[in-house]
């Protein structure tokens, strides 16, 4: 181990003899690093939990506030009066200034500061501007009720923290990293944590969520209130322009457009989506066009890119700060807990400070009023010396001093002698006595504010909403997503071929047979005449034996592909029939779908997508002791069961041949679909509103609060508008009954017609600008009700009751429709439907049946 001796005066003895310790650099090491790691947690990386800010953070405002004369000054000026209590350099001052203006809070800002949507960066310090904010001014700052210590050169003082009147920790987030841990804690809504806090206050709690600047779609299922082991998933929001572009109008937090297009486009070229071309016309608000080639689906290439590109991110947060000089970890709940009480206890703070001030005021005044209403004044004429003065004085004000709550003390006397003449003749006692009472009305009222000092700090927290709130709506939608399955998602990019003779599938055979297209994350399910079945990934080669008789892409849990075979058992066994779904099994596997004889052989095999069961004609053969030597055999009429299962017995006789009859029909019922509105997804597992049994060209039907619909496929990967109100299976005979405002002609219309087939979105209300949809029913018989605004000098008109059947026909869907009312609405609401009139006819005499016969309304 290497050594290092320090000498100084001590180390020698009187006759000169060295007797220095020893100190090892292991221990010298450790000694300087945990100096060094302490250092920088909490002198540079981690935010103070009282004021929410890091060391540069409070320096620069500190500075601003230093600087501030109500105009703007140059950045590169606020950085280097920062330098006088940051020691790292202007770099850092400078781009934490830039951070912190660019969350749009507690700096004023003028010039260019960048753009956090496409990362541009900030001007130059001297090109650009900035001052402290009204809210920062208001929330900030008291140098009364400051800590102060010097700066690290000594020569003044600074902030230990300041005193922040708001969760700005939580309101503006902060990231960073120190030695040994790090922070990151996410930015959430400006309105939601004043009203946290005032429900903490309350006594009642509040959860609160992020809202990042920058939009986007989030999904805090695992939160985990903001803690280590959480996870946030954020996505961008995509819309769909029409069947070939797609549009992006927000994107996640922590990436800006550029990096967004960037993994789209590395997406693209790695064949995991497929699209024609990119642009972005991104300038105050986000938008990315991406134009789709020709037969690409919108709904998979959506999300495709929430698969395969940073269009979808996850972000960890971690939330750690300093307190009391030691780093902690802490939930965010907790954390707006302590920022609320911290808040008390400076609006507490601040009270007393202005009561203290206000007594000491009212103490004063009445010791001016009574030093001047009894001419006390005129006792020291006489007085030869200071101290005589002051006795004078103090004795003269002794009979009238009872009704004070202090003691008169010397330095009241000596301000009392420093009143001026001019003062004392103009004293008007009336005004005099006006002023104390103002006074005591102001001590009176911040009596009562301390001691109801939680309903004081409510009304605090609301005068900051009611005066910021402007602009601070929540930017992110909380969403909870879907699991997006990569494999079903991925384009097609590879080719899947075919070696029957050597046993070999794979993407590099293009000399072989090709088979289907597939993308490399896909697998694959293999059938062999021997009865054998394997499901393995997507490879360039891979053995899989030989007697392939069929080669697919494998969909995992998918109930409806029906295989139907069959087989013989062993070498001269028994013939069995089966059907069977493949759901899900161990990749690389091989599995017996015959009974596990030696010499099994496959005799018929299809494959059917939707369940088909055909019909098959099988032929003995001639040595076959049996009259009927062909007979046919229908699989409909054979259930569906496991794969394992043996099978139905076709015949005890040797087979000759099977041979296709007549092609099959899809045996499966029609599928069974619900609507999740909390991921707004189609789904089999029955989450959410059952919207129906579909089957073939069956279609969705959706209308948006825009005044348009569309007619969609029921394919679970469809995506539906944010704007939907409707959602339901669509029936082609029902009719749509609306009523919407006509924006060029003032007045509201009502309108019914039958959805016309499109496969684009069709808009059914005026297109003039200010036209909206005010209600809409695709009920056979809605029922709506008008209130009516009151008109001067004239009667409240009474509510008016429509029937959209009797008040108006069907009419074709470019029909503009009837006026509603030529009165003006105060509002329209939508009543229960009537139920449809059911005719009755007679029963007809020569009838079987005793029950009548109805008709009934079907849709």
């Amino acid at each position: 181990m290497s050594e290092y001796t320090e000498h100084s005066e001590e180390d020698f003895n009187t006759e000169g003899q060295e007797v220095g310790t020893v100190t090892h650099v292991d221990g010298m090491y450790e000694g300087w690093f945990l100096d060094y790691a302490s250092y920088v947690i909490l002198e540079r990386a981690v935010p103070d939990i009282h004021d929410g800010l890091k060391p540069v953070q409070r320096r620069i405002l500190h500075s601003l506030k230093e600087m501030d004369d109500g105009r703007y000054n140059k950045v590169a000026n606020v950085i280097g009066n920062t330098m006088k209590y940051h020691p790292h350099g202007d770099a850092s001052i400078g781009d934490a200034l830039v951070n912190m203006g660019q969350k749009d809070l507690l700096i004023d800002m003028q010039g260019n500061w960048g753009n956090i949507l496409t990362g541009d960066r900030a001007a130059a310090p001297r090109y650009i501007e900035s001052r402290l904010s009204k809210f920062a001014l208001e929330v900030v700052f008291n140098p009364k009720i400051t800590e102060w210590i010097p700066t690290y050169d000594g020569r003044t003082k600074e902030p230990v923290t300041l005193p922040v009147k708001f969760p700005l920790l939580l309101v503006q987030g902060v990231e960073g990293i120190a030695v040994g841990l790090s922070t990151k804690i996410m930015p959430h809504n400006f309105v939601e944590l004043i009203d946290a806090s005032i429900s903490i206050l309350r006594g009642r709690g509040m959860r609160v969520y992020p809202d990042f600047p920058t939009g986007g779609i989030a999904d805090f299922s695992q939160y985990n209130d903001g803690q280590r082991g959480g996870k946030v998933k954020v996505r961008a929001r995509i819309e769909q322009v029409d069947a070939k572009q797609l549009k992006i109008t927000e994107v996640p937090f922590a990436t800006t457009t550029s990096s967004l297009i960037d993994s789209i486009i590395k997406a693209n070229e790695k064949g995991k989506i497929k699209i024609k071309k990119i642009e972005d016309n991104t300038a105050e608000f986000v938008e990315i066009l991406i134009h789709l080639p020709a037969g690409v689906s919108p709904d998979k290439t959506i999300d495709a890119l929430y698969a395969f590109s940073d269009c979808e991110i996850s972000i960890s947060p971690n939330a750690c700060i300093i307190k009391e000089d030691k780093p902690y970890f802490m939930s965010v709940s907790d954390i707006l807990k302590q920022s609320t009480a911290h808040t008390l206890d400076l609006l507490k703070a601040e009270l007393e400070i202005l009561l203290a001030e206000q007594q000491a005021l009212w103490h004063f005044a009445s010791l001016e009023r009574i030093f001047i209403e009894n001419k006390i004044y005129r006792d020291i004429e006489e007085c030869e010396s200071w101290e005589a003065v002051i006795e004078a004085i103090g004795v003269g004000l002794k009979p009238h001093i009872k009704h004070l709550k202090d003691p008169v003390t010397e330095e009241d006397i000596v301000r009392l002698t420093e009143i001026k003449i001019k003062r004392i003749s103009k004293f008007d006692l009336d005004k005099a006595n006006q002023n104390l009472k103002k006074i005591e009305d102001t001590i009176a009222e911040l009596t009562h504010k301390l001691a109801n000092l939680v309903d004081y700090a409510v009304d605090y927290f609301k005068g900051l909403k009611k005066k910021y709130k402007e602009g601070r709506a929540r930017k992110t939608e909380i969403r909870t997503f879907e699991t997006i399955v990569a494999s079903k998602v991925a384009i097609r990019n590879q080719k899947l071929y075919l070696n029957k003779e050597e046993g070999f599938i794979g993407t590099s055979l293009r000399k072989d047979e090709f088979v289907c297209e597939c993308s490399d994350i896909d697998n694959v399910i293999v059938f062999r005449n021997d009865g054998k079945m394997m499901i393995t990934r997507v490879a360039a080669k891979t053995f899989v034996g030989k007697g392939v008789i069929h080669l697919a892409v494998f969909k995992k849990n998918d109930l409806r592909t029906t295989y139907n075979l069959i087989y013989r058992d062993g070498k001269q066994g028994n013939t069995y029939m089966k059907r069977f779904p493949v759901k899900s099994i161990t990749r690389d596997k091989e599995y017996d779908l015959t009974a596990g004889n030696k010499g099994s052989k496959i005799l018929h095999f299809t494959a059917n997508p939707n369940g088909e069961a055909e019909r098959v004609s099988v032929t003995l053969k001639s040595q076959a002791k049996t009259k009927k030597l062909k007979f046919d055999v229908d699989f409909a009429e054979l259930a569906i069961k496991g794969r394992a299962s043996k099978g139905n017995l076709v015949s005890k006789h040797a087979v000759s041949k099977v041979e296709l009859k007549a092609k099959g029909v899809s045996t499966l019922a029609a599928q069974k679909i619900w609507f999740d509105d909390t991921v707004q997804r189609l789904n089999l597992e029955a989450r959410g509103e059952l919207l129906g049994e579909f089957a073939g060209e069956d279609k969705i039907l959706t209308i948006s609060q825009s005044g348009s619909y569309q007619l969609l496929a029921f394919d679970l990967s469809t995506h539906f508008p944010e704007d939907m109100i409707v959602i339901e299976k669509f029936a082609p005979k029902k009719p749509i009954s609306s009523i919407y405002w006509d924006g060029h002609k003032s007045k509201f219309y009502v309108k019914r017609f039958l959805v016309e087939f499109s496969d684009k979105k069709v808009n059914f209300i005026s297109e003039s600008e200010g036209s909206y949809l005010e209600v809409v029913s695709t009920d056979l018989l809605p029922l709506a009700e008008i209130e009516f605004s009151k008109e001067r000098n004239k009667e409240q008109r009474p509510n008016e009751k429509i029937n959209f059947d009797e008040f108006i026909a069907i009419k074709g869907l470019k029909a503009q429709g009837n006026i509603l009312t030529p009165h003006k609405v105060k509002s329209i609401n939508l009543l229960d439907a009537l139920d449809p009139v059911v005719e009755e006819l007679p029963v007809q005499e020569d009838s079987d049946d005793d029950e009548q016969s109805q008709i009934t309304l079907d849709f």
